[in-house]
């Protein structure tokens, strides 16, 4: 998977609870498990992955069901590199704004005080 993946920069895999998780820099854009590969997805992305009937990860705690915005990549895209490329590179970019820092607003002086 790394190879086909090579194009992204600064792309590493770590381990993580009998997972992979995939990083473009520190980005965590991607999971591998079990030999299924999952990207970051938010409300728009998702859609072109439920509309070829792929699903979201999930994973078990505390005896519940917990699902994570990572939707299954499509057969058919893990099998074409530049497209699978492209669909990273579109994750890479979710998880770059779900990572950057937010800042908070400054306090508005108060006047006559």
């Amino acid at each position: 998977m790394l190879d086909q993946l090579s194009a992204l920069p600064e792309l590493r895999a770590k381990a993580m609870f009998g997972a992979h998780g995939l990083y473009s820099g520190e980005r965590f854009f991607g999971i591998l498990d079990e030999g299924r590969l999952f990207f970051k997805t938010d409300a728009v992305s998702q859609a072109d992955y439920t509309s070829r009937g792929m699903g979201p990860f999930t994973y078990e705690m505390k005896g519940k069901t917990m699902t994570m915005a990572y939707h299954e990549v499509p057969p058919d895209v893990l099998e074409n590199a530049p497209e699978l490329t492209t669909w990273a590179r579109r994750a890479i970019q979710l998880a770059e704004k779900k990572s950057s820092p937010r800042k908070s607003p400054k306090p508005k002086p108060r006047q006559g005080a």
